[in-house]
């Protein structure tokens, strides 16, 4: 993998808007699975895409949620980016409005899922 840092970097800086102890430890887990992972996903996702103009931060996470709840395939991620949302001006009734959203559009199952999730990323909130 020959990509130059600096996608990279930029990527670590975006993920510390989202949750600002998150770099290091993504990059920790991505580097134990492989030396080329945090570049080849972080650089794509966060540099490629999440940092295009057009969509504002706040948006994008809350897109993100309502994306990852549907799905309700990766929880640990939809807890990490409510969390994330919520840092970024989402608000808690903003949260509970997308995760209900989820149970007329993708189900109910879905919904208790994200429901879930959601209560771990209030706890953590509230915690810190």
């Amino acid at each position: 993998m020959t990509r130059s840092a600096e996608p990279l970097s930029q990527a670590m800086v975006l993920l510390a808007k989202l949750e600002p102890s998150a770099p290091a430890k993504v990059q920790a887990n991505l580097d134990a699975f492989s030396a080329d992972a945090a570049e080849l996903v972080l650089g794509f996702a966060f540099t490629d895409i999440v940092s295009r103009e057009g969509i504002d931060l706040r948006t994008r996470e809350m897109l993100t949620v309502a994306m990852l709840a549907a799905m309700a395939t990766a929880p640990g991620q939809l807890e990490f980016h409510i969390r994330a949302a919520m840092n970024n001006g989402v608000t808690r009734g903003e949260i509970e409005e997308i995760i209900l959203q989820v149970a007329v559009y993708a189900g109910v199952p879905a919904c208790m899922n994200a429901i879930s999730e959601a209560k771990k990323a209030f706890d953590v909130s509230i915690e810190s």
